[in-house]
């Protein structure tokens, strides 16, 4: 790998995981309810695309202001894959080992945001049941389920990853 895409995505890897787990316990300490919020994934969205338009645009100028588009999807994805393995072990640590209470709290603010949601749209009453039953029956939080989730999040990073490189790419030009 290049030493200049290693050297930067590495750092801000580091920054967006910690970032996520600054965000986190931010949440945990102060409204448990907005693990739920729209709001803060949205927020959240926007202050990594800026993190991650930065790294972008940084690498690209260390390179010589050209950046192939492998060399764009590497940087991105190396700095979104250390990020999201330093939230996981946050979250892990979290919700299993600091305070595993949290897991049932929020499983109950789910439950209440799910039935009022499906009320909402006039869902009927046994398939509102069955979606709390699911609910009750998963535990989204066991160290499997943070796993599993793990390689959602990096398949949804390398779209993302793929989209932000087709943008940053700039190949040196041939004469």
């Amino acid at each position: 790998m290049n030493e200049i895409i290693k050297k930067n995505a590495i750092p801000f890897g580091i920054t967006l995981g910690l970032l996520s787990v600054l965000i986190t316990g931010f949440i945990y300490v102060f409204d448990i309810n907005l693990f739920l919020s729209g709001w803060v994934t949205f927020f959240k969205v926007i202050i990594y695309s800026a993190i991650i338009i930065l790294l972008l645009n940084k690498t690209k100028k260390e390179l010589g202001g050209f950046m192939s588009f492998k060399e764009a999807f590497t940087t991105f994805f190396y700095a979104a894959a250390l990020g999201i393995i330093i939230a996981t072990s946050f979250d892990i640590v979290l919700f299993n080992l600091i305070d595993p209470s949290l897991k049932d709290s929020l499983k109950e603010i789910t439950i209440n945001f799910t039935v009022e949601l499906l009320e909402k749209f006039k869902t009927p009453t046994s398939e509102i049941k069955k979606a709390v039953e699911e609910i009750k029956n998963t535990d989204q939080f066991s160290v499997l389920q943070q796993i599993k989730g793990l390689f959602t999040y990096f398949l949804i990073s390398a779209i993302f990853g793929l989209v932000f490189s087709a943008i940053f790419k700039k190949n040196k030009p041939v004469f």
